[in-house]
């Protein structure tokens, strides 16, 4: 059938594979807020959060019941969601979030990662400290003024807000999340999507040689079914 149909085969399975990866993230997500909070979001604000992003991510809603559902069942482990931090070649920062029900398994299998691709594995705190923790919601732009938006939820801890593809993003540190989550709804602004994000205070430029060689290691991270997320400050 040609190279344009192999190229065109191999795009959609990466999406696809993309797809499920963020539907098993969100999932594992929902069990965490479930058993923290309890299984309603109209009474638990981080699972309404999270029925959201589902929404925003296009998960069907059947997944996100039967997370919400197995989230409930004795059978059902816990997840610890836990930071791992450490090097990339040519000294490049990464922390990466996990939730895992074998914190003994999920170490093991980021530090051979991180061997076998001559990176370091760190001890708490020795890269953390290079990024900001954050907090943003997306909502609904009706023509809002931004000025005057942002100058309602200054009090509530939000430090920016800019127009997005479509909406308007609002950030703030990682500790106004909730203050500012019932902020956003009590004044009835349509909250499309939100979370979290770790931004580097400081990137590091490599050669596009360099950036390939650290690019393996990102990629095998994220390949594990218990890494979350990876943050790296490689520009």
């Amino acid at each position: 059938m040609g190279r344009a149909f192999e190229y065109r085969k191999e795009r959609k399975f990466a999406r696809w594979n993309k797809m499920a990866k963020t539907f098993t993230r969100l999932g594992k997500e929902i069990v965490i807020a479930v058993k923290a909070g309890g299984p309603h979001p109209e009474t638990n604000p981080r699972l309404r959060a999270l029925v959201q992003n589902a929404k925003a991510a296009n998960m069907p809603k059947d997944n996100v019941e039967r997370a919400i559902k197995r989230a409930v069942s004795k059978d059902q482990a816990d997840y610890k969601e836990v930071v791992l931090e450490g090097y990339a070649p040519y000294g490049i920062a990464l922390l990466i979030e996990a939730a895992t029900d074998n914190n003994t398994r999920t170490v093991g299998n980021v530090r051979s990662y991180f061997n076998k691709f001559n990176g370091s594995l760190g001890t708490q705190g020795s890269v953390e400290f290079m990024f900001e923790h954050k907090c943003f919601f997306k909502i609904k732009n009706e023509e809002l003024d931004q000025e005057e938006l942002e100058l309602e939820l200054i009090d509530y801890g939000a430090d920016e807000i800019y127009a997005d593809e479509d909406g308007l993003m609002i950030w703030a540190p990682f500790n106004n999340y909730g203050v500012l989550q019932s902020a956003l709804e009590e004044k009835g602004f349509e909250v499309l999507s939100s979370g979290f994000d770790r931004i580097p205070q400081d990137v590091k430029e490599l050669t596009p040689e360099q950036q390939v060689d650290v690019e393996k290691l990102l990629e095998r991270l994220d390949e594990d079914d218990d890494v979350q997320n990876v943050y790296h400050n490689m520009a």
